[in-house]
């Protein structure tokens, strides 16, 4: 498929993603002291991501070449310049994960002190696995490292080099590390919104640090950036399994790979979560 194809499918899917999960832009208040559970539009927070993500999708859908070549270049300076850091930090979040569920402070728990577990451990984790990689484990989990063996990130191709770095990449993206920091932004975010009765938001984790000032524009800030992240997330995720989707069909039916057969199968798979 050509990669402008490729990008018109991740940017509908951001936008896709962005309707659905336009909830996300809003604020629970006190999760911990109401059952229902008070929802309230964040306007600060909702303008500047919807407007973000507007204007970057239109940008991408407008001009899909040149948006392709800088967002390689970004791509490229980001991994030849943190990409140290990036890994370091991954690292880091997986070891704190693992002291801190070891420790006495595993002991604590992520509710008020009467709440019970909702679901099993195996249900939860399950939950966890399908709502996390699942839809791409299939199948990059396998052809990542044959295409770093190919194509590897730095050297030449088809050497012992090459297919270590593939190996290396392989544990980093589809091992424990991302994990980790699943586990470190969920803590964050139930420790202080269910033992300190704090928004469930991302700013609430800044509030030893900040105090009250969460609730300003450092906090909004924070919460915008936050949603972005996410949703750039889940359009790569929608569009690499709605990639998936295609391919298959193509396999079993005969289904040609366009890009309005891909849009196509984004509206329903959107349309199928807002009824479920």
């Amino acid at each position: 498929m050509p990669a402008h194809n490729r990008r018109l499918t991740f940017a509908v899917s951001a936008f896709c993603s962005w309707f659905y999960q336009s909830g996300g832009l809003y604020t629970m208040s006190s999760p911990s002291t109401s059952s229902s559970g008070t929802v309230r539009m964040n306007a600060p927070v909702f303008y500047f991501a919807a407007s973000f993500i507007l204007i970057f999708g239109i940008i991408v859908i407008a001009f899909p070449q040149a948006s392709g070549a800088w967002l390689l270049a970004a791509q490229n300076w980001a991994a030849n310049t943190v990409g140290w850091y990036y890994m370091m930090v991954m690292t880091l979040y997986l070891v704190f994960v693992v002291v801190t569920a070891l420790s006495g402070f595993g002991k604590i728990k992520l509710g008020a002190d009467h709440d019970e577990p909702e679901f099993s451990y195996l249900s939860w984790a399950g939950m966890l696995f399908a709502a996390g990689i699942s839809i791409t484990l299939f199948f990059f989990c396998v052809s990542e490292p044959l295409t770093h063996l190919l194509q590897p990130p730095q050297g030449e191709g088809g050497t012992a080099e090459a297919a270590r770095q593939g190996m290396q990449l392989l544990f980093l993206h589809w091992g424990l590390h991302g994990w980790g920091v699943f586990a470190f932004v969920g803590m964050a975010l139930a420790y202080f919104a269910y033992r300190h009765n704090l928004p469930l938001a991302l700013r609430s984790a800044l509030y030893p640090l900040i105090g009250k000032r969460i609730n300003g524009p450092i906090g909004y800030a924070v919460d915008g950036f936050g949603i972005i992240a996410t949703i750039f997330g889940l359009g790569a995720d929608m569009g690499f399994g709605v990639l998936h989707l295609n391919s298959g069909l193509d396999y079993l039916f005969g289904v040609p790979h366009t890009q309005w057969i891909q849009v196509g199968l984004i509206n329903l798979m959107m349309g199928a979560a807002i009824l479920v």
